[in-house]
């Protein structure tokens, strides 16, 4: 097969093309909607039946299906991370960011090590045990900055906790970067491509700078899979153009990576425009998000690469995201902080990038998860068991990968009710893995397994991972 890595992939005209015509036929609805239960993913027209859909019964039983598919996949479970953001200084002039090089309202910050290390400490006390580091574009930043940024952060201790897995949220790399992160031992390469229309997006970016550059950041995750990284992250920044548009070009995205090189996007994200201090363009959002169509967005993802991962941020309130956990997000951040410095509060003033929805503490959250049946999990046992990229793919298309997830996230659980949670969370949180052990774990040795490592976690041993 010819090479098709470092080509453009995406053809505008055919992906605005897909979107023409009225509302489908109820009979077309149907037939994709039997086809997305197989679980075995849809075609690009068929997802672009279901965009044009704006029927309210209709797309009720898009949610439906997607329900469905959540729970087949992914049952009750819901990972939680933290950003920690190591710098706001960026040489982009990006239209929509509190970050832009123009604006002179935010005070800006890049953390030293110390300080990168001292964020890590105070999630460590939260409980958490992923996170992703993110930050601006700027050469006080380079490859180098991150490599030693990595190294302190999975290097720092809180009364014996530590991160077990980091993801980064980087400006594009060469080859030869990518295989330098590889090396530090990072879990999933993100960058959003904001816009996959390559007319808005020059729009958005102006020249002059290194983001203005699409087919540079297009061809990125072709350059981070060259280098050597297993588990990407895709995203697109709602608002700039029609969502519509968006879904199609994440498919042809994913399509892409596929057909290259064996394994598509590990997780997509769905940040909407949110008001940012100094960037007037956040009050006249060109094609603003609904709350209905958010949700449309969630569902039809989630049936589409029903394999794929989809993070929420604290963007959305927390009603949106009690809601949107039911149709296919499986992965949440959780007190999180936009501006360097926060967690530790040692920096006052720095910029946020974004307004936040949800201001609940990790407690909060965990306990409204355990009210609504779900096991917040910390687990990162595929990666350090090397259950990723395609070998993730491999095992979790045939459903063998729920062998290794429930386990895994009942112990990451286990272990943070036993260390972090207050008393009320505590108590209805072991209730919780009681009855899941109970009802949902059929297999009578795996069982026994489980119960005999959650024993262990309750005597004080911890990071236990199938």
């Amino acid at each position: 097969m010819q090479d098709k890595k470092f080509e453009n992939f995406i053809d505008r005209d055919k992906l605005y093309g897909l979107l023409q015509g009225g509302e489908p036929t109820e009979e077309d609805v149907s037939k994709v909607l039997e086809k997305a239960k197989k679980l075995k993913g849809l075609s690009l027209e068929d997802v672009a039946v279901l965009l044009r859909v704006t029927n309210h019964d209709q797309i009720y039983s898009i949610m439906e299906v997607a329900k469905y598919a959540k729970e087949q996949i992914y049952g009750k479970r819901l990972v939680l991370f933290a950003p920690i953001y190591t710098g706001n200084v960026c040489v982009n002039n990006c239209v929509y960011c509190a970050f832009r090089r123009d604006n002179k309202v935010i005070k800006r910050k890049v953390l030293t090590m110390d300080e990168i290390e001292r964020e890590t400490v105070s999630l460590l006390h939260e409980g958490h045990k992923r996170v992703l580091l993110i930050c601006g574009e700027s050469p006080r930043n380079d490859i180098n900055y991150y490599c030693e940024a990595i190294r302190r952060t999975y290097a720092a201790r809180d009364n014996g906790n530590y991160i077990r897995r980091i993801n980064v949220e980087l400006a594009p790399l060469s080859i030869e970067e990518f295989q330098r992160l590889k090396a530090e031992k990072i879990g999933t390469y993100v960058c959003f491509q904001e816009t996959y229309d390559p007319i808005a997006y020059k729009e958005f970016h102006p020249a002059g700078t290194p983001k203005a550059d699409y087919l540079n950041r297009l061809l990125v995750m072709d350059r981070a899979m060259e280098g050597g990284i297993n588990d990407v992250g895709l995203g697109v920044l709602f608002g700039l153009v029609d969502y519509r548009f968006e879904i199609l070009a994440i498919m042809e995205h994913a399509a892409h990576l596929e057909r290259v090189f064996g394994c598509g996007p590990h997780t997509v994200s769905f940040p909407r425009i949110e008001p940012a201090e100094g960037v007037e363009f956040t009050n006249h959002i060109p094609h603003p998000v609904s709350d209905d169509d958010f949700k449309k967005i969630i569902a039809i993802i989630r049936i589409a690469m029903p394999y794929t991962g989809i993070i929420l941020s604290t963007r959305e309130n927390d009603t949106m995201r009690k809601e949107l956990i039911k149709y296919g997000v499986s992965q949440i951040s959780a007190g999180s902080r936009t501006n360097p410095g926060a967690y530790s509060e040692e920096e006052e003033g720095t910029g946020s990038q974004f307004s936040l929805g949800d201001h609940r503490t990790m407690d909060d959250v965990i306990s409204n998860m355990i009210d609504g049946g779900y096991i917040p999990s910390f687990c990162t046992g595929c990666y350090r068991k090397g259950r990723v990229g395609a070998d993730f793919m491999d095992l979790a298309k045939p459903g063998l990968i729920k062998q290794f997830c429930l386990p895994n996230g009942l112990f990451t659980f286990n272990e943070y009710l036993n260390d972090f949670a207050s008393a009320d969370t505590k108590k209805k949180g072991k209730a919780l893995i009681r009855k899941i052990v109970e009802q949902d774990v059929e297999d009578e040795n795996l069982r026994k397994v489980i119960l005999s490592n959650l024993e262990k976690i309750d005597k004080g041993q911890r990071d236990i991972y199938l």
